[in-house]
């Protein structure tokens, strides 16, 4: 599929009515996970391109370039708001964010599966055991406060239990920028992977930082806002991998072009006809966006779509499915690692004096305090054990204990450490 081969309106016969704007919900009960990961990760990627659009109009100073963008921008808008009205209003709040982690941890899976670029295909499996373990830290929240086990709503696609300890994840500021892409001589499909995940994962940073304050008790709180330093981190990590010499117009050709790209990919594996015809007019609305994005970057740089996408063609489309033994191999392979610098090392090769164990020392002062080691802790003493959904033995022992939360896998060193 060749975008810029589809014909389209003009950008003008795009806008919504009030109740093309506002869809039909899902039904909770019966609906297919993978199209509940697909809204939110299309909700997340208009959200991206809005705010993308916004920081880009405070930058430019041609007042006819400020308008098109304003177009563009109020197209996205209603875009979003058509997707984010599938979510059904008896979807509680935990609940949403149980499909929020099953996106993150199937998407990342299915992009580093098909990444070629080793910085980037390190970057996906090492936040892939984060989110991982979130799935597992909020489904236990979600069983003690609702009494609903995680693994129906996920459709036992994906696995729940702990990854890298969400303990040990919090690292100092620095450890999580990485090397960035050339995208002159990048594949094209790691440019478009380095996209999607950024704008993914920025989304659940978001997600969370405005839920925190309205879960109805503490532990639940102080996990959410725990869980949105972390993808703030996830954040820093992935958009370092975005080449940073391209132009704002060149960025702006690219977004549109990762939009079309996701939407025709929806389109393609979405199972909900109703859901699927949204795609479709979607697709085709940003068809016409990224016409318009070529067209001001001729104008005003003189440069043409193909010099940034010389086989302007999709790569392969993204389809979600099962990737329970591609998960367990990165976990049994990767989960002592943490980040240092622009590099991933197991945590006991780490000198005594490394930035991660003077982060840790004094987030993590108090190991019984932190936020997700409680909630564990609290499942454990309702339940005699945590919840999970998991088809065979962990492939790490020291996280088989189902009546006691490890703190030490990925920070191995920190009792060496005054």
């Amino acid at each position: 599929m060749n975008p810029f081969e589809v014909k389209t309106k003009e950008i003008d016969k795009y806008f919504m009515n009030w109740a093309k704007m506002y869809a039909k919900p899902y039904d909770k009960e019966k609906v297919d996970p993978f199209t509940k990961v697909r809204v939110i990760l299309m909700n997340g990627t208009e959200f991206e391109s809005n705010w993308f659009l916004h920081q880009f109009s405070r930058h430019c100073d041609e007042p006819e370039l400020k308008k098109q963008i304003a177009i563009v921008r109020a197209q996205e808008q209603q875009q979003q708001k058509r997707i984010a009205s599938l979510k059904p209003k008896d979807e509680n709040m935990l609940e949403t964010t149980i499909a929020y982690e099953q996106l993150a941890i199937e998407l990342t899976a299915i992009l580093a599966k098909n990444e070629k670029n080793q910085d980037n295909l390190s970057a996906l499996n090492f936040a892939l055991l984060e989110d991982f373990d979130h799935l597992y830290r909020f489904a236990n929240l979600l069983k003690m406060d609702y009494g609903i086990e995680s693994e129906f709503l996920v459709g036992k696609f994906t696995e729940i239990m702990p990854g890298r300890p969400t303990i040990s994840e919090h690292r100092y500021p620095t450890d999580n920028v990485k090397r960035s892409l050339d995208n002159s001589t990048a594949d094209p499909q790691s440019v478009l992977i380095s996209n999607i995940i950024t704008a993914a994962e920025q989304q659940t940073m978001n997600f969370y930082m405005n839920l925190a304050n309205f879960y109805p008790n503490d532990y639940g709180r102080k996990l959410f806002s725990e869980i949105a330093l972390i993808e703030e981190q996830h954040v820093t990590q992935y958009e370092s991998l975005e080449d940073p010499t391209c132009t704002w117009l060149e960025n702006w050709v690219m977004h549109e072009y990762t939009e079309a790209y996701l939407y025709y990919s929806m389109m393609q594996d979405e199972t909900d006809e109703y859901i699927k015809n949204i795609w479709e007019e979607h697709f085709n609305m940003e068809v016409a966006h990224l016409r318009l994005a070529c067209d001001m970057l001729e104008k005003y740089e003189q440069k043409t779509y193909k010099d940034l996408l010389p086989k302007p063609a999709f790569p392969k489309l993204l389809k979600f499915g099962e990737n329970k033994k591609y998960i367990r191999e990165v976990i049994e392979n990767t989960v002592h690692l943490t980040s240092n610098q622009e590099d991933y090392i197991l945590s006991t090769k780490l000198p005594k004096d490394a930035l991660f164990f003077r982060h840790q020392k004094t987030l993590n002062s108090k190991t019984a305090d932190e936020p997700s080691h409680h909630v564990i802790n609290l499942a454990i003493e309702k339940f005699g054990e945590d919840y999970r959904y998991q088809e065979k033995p962990h492939p790490i022992k020291e996280l088989n204990n189902r009546k006691e939360d490890n703190t030490t896998v990925g920070r191995e060193g920190m009792e060496n450490v005054h």
